[in-house]
C-alpha cells in the first residue's frame, strides 16, 4: 500500500535523502535506511518531520470525515427517492440520523473531530499554499475558496460536537444556516450586491466541478495502487458532477434571494435535494443526485488513504514572530 510522504519537496534536495519513503514499495523508494538509523530524511529534524507528519493526519482524518458525511447524505436522500424513508435535509440532517443509532453520541463526535481537522487543513492550505496553486488570480481564487470551506466545516463541526454533547446543534439544517447568512449578506452595505456576488461565485465553483466531472480529471492528485485508477476516476466524476449540480442549485437560489432581497428565499444543500425531487421526474432527479452525492463520500475516503499531501511544517502557517524564530 502507498504511503508516501513527499519529503523531497521539504528538503530541497535531489539525493537518496529526499527520495526516501516510509512504508512504500513505490519506485520513488530509491534507498533504503541501514540498521539502527532513522527512516526519515536526514535533512529533517525531529521537530520537523512531527511537524508534517501531524499536518497530514490532519489533513486525511479530514478527508474521511467529510467522504463519511456525504455517503451518509447520498443514502439518505436515495432512501427519500425510492420512497422508503430517509431525507433531504444535507449535511446536519445526516449527522442527527447517525445520532438516533446505536452509539450515536461517538460517531457523530468522532466525525465532528474529523470535520474540524479538515476545517483546520482547508485554512492551513489556503495559508501556505500547500497544493502549490501559486500566486496567480486563478491560484489566490482556489485558495481563497479553501479558506472558505474552512469555515463552513468549522461551523458545521461546532454543530456536530453540540449534537453530540446533547446540546441540539441542527440549528434548522442547511436552509436555516443558508437563509441566516444571506441575512448577514443583504444587512451590509450594498447588501444585495454583495450576496449576488457570492451566489455567482457559487455557481462559478459548480460549474468547475462539472467541467472537472466532464474531463475526468478527479484523480490527478491521488497516488492509486495499480488497477483502480478506471473506477476510482469514474466514481470521482459521479461524485463531482452531482456535486456541481447542488453547488449550481443552490448558487440559483442565493441569486434569487439577492434580487428579492428576501434571506428565505436561500436554500442549502438540502433545498437543492429538494428542489429537485419537485421537479418532473423527480424521483429519478434526485435519485441520480444522491448516488453522486454518495460516490463522492466513497471518493473522499479514497483521498484519505491516497491523496498526494505535500503537507507543510505547521510552523509554516504561524508567523516567526510568534513561535520564536
Amino acid at each position: 500500500m502507498l504511503n508516501v510522504l513527499n519529503y523531497g519537496r521539504v528538503c530541497g534536495g535531489s539525493g537518496p535523502d529526499a527520495a526516501q519513503v516510509v512504508g512504500s514499495t513505490h519506485p520513488a523508494a530509491v534507498a533504503s535506511p541501514s540498521p539502527g538509523t532513522s527512516p526519515l530524511p536526514n535533512c529533517l529534524g525531529r521537530g520537523d518531520h512531527q511537524g508534517i507528519l501531524g499536518v497530514e493526519l490532519l489533513a486525511r482524518a479530514g478527508y474521511g470525515a467529510r467522504g463519511a458525511v456525504y455517503v451518509v447524505v447520498g443514502i439518505l436522500a436515495v432512501l427519500a427517492a425510492i420512497g422508503q424513508g430517509g431525507g433531504t435535509g444535507g449535511s446536519r440532517s445526516a449527522l442527527a440520523a447517525l445520532l438516533e443509532q446505536p452509539f450515536g453520541w461517538a460517531l457523530v463526535g468522532i466525525l465532528a473531530l474529523g470535520l474540524a481537522c479538515f476545517a483546520l487543513w482547508r485554512l492551513v492550505e489556503a495559508a501556505t499554499d500547500a497544493d502549490q496553486r501559486g500566486s496567480e488570480p486563478k491560484g489566490l481564487a482556489v485558495r481563497a475558496a479553501h479558506a472558505i470551506s474552512g469555515l463552513v466545516y468549522g461551523s458545521l463541526a461546532i454543530s456536530a460536537v453540540a449534537m453530540a454533547a446533547g446540546r441540539g446543534g441542527g440549528g434548522g439544517g442547511e436552509d436555516q444556516a443558508a437563509r441566516d447568512w444571506t441575512r448577514w449578506l443583504l444587512a451590509q452595505p450594498a447588501g444585495r450586491w454583495l450576496a449576488a456576488a457570492v451566489a455567482l461565485v457559487i455557481v462559478g465553483v459548480g460549474l468547475s466541478y462539472l467541467r472537472r466531472a466532464w474531463k475526468g480529471r478527479v484523480t490527478d492528485r491521488l497516488r492509486l495502487p495499480p488497477g483502480h485508477e478506471d473506477w476510482v476516476r469514474k466514481a470521482g466524476q459521479l461524485g463531482f458532477g452531482a456535486r456541481g449540480v447542488v453547488f449550481v442549485i443552490v448558487g440559483g437560489f442565493l441569486l434569487v434571494a439577492a434580487w428579492h432581497a428576501r434571506s428565505a428565499e436561500a436554500r442549502g444543500l438540502g433545498g437543492a435535494l429538494d428542489a429537485l425531487r419537485q421537479q418532473p421526474y423527480g424521483a429519478v432527479l434526485l435519485g441520480a443526485t444522491a448516488l453522486g452525492l454518495a460516490a463522492f463520500g466513497l471518493f473522499g475516503l479514497i483521498q484519505a488513504r491516497y491523496r498526494r499531501l505535500d503537507a507543510p511544517d505547521l510552523r509554516d502557517a504561524v508567523p516567526d514572530k510568534l513561535i520564536g524564530r
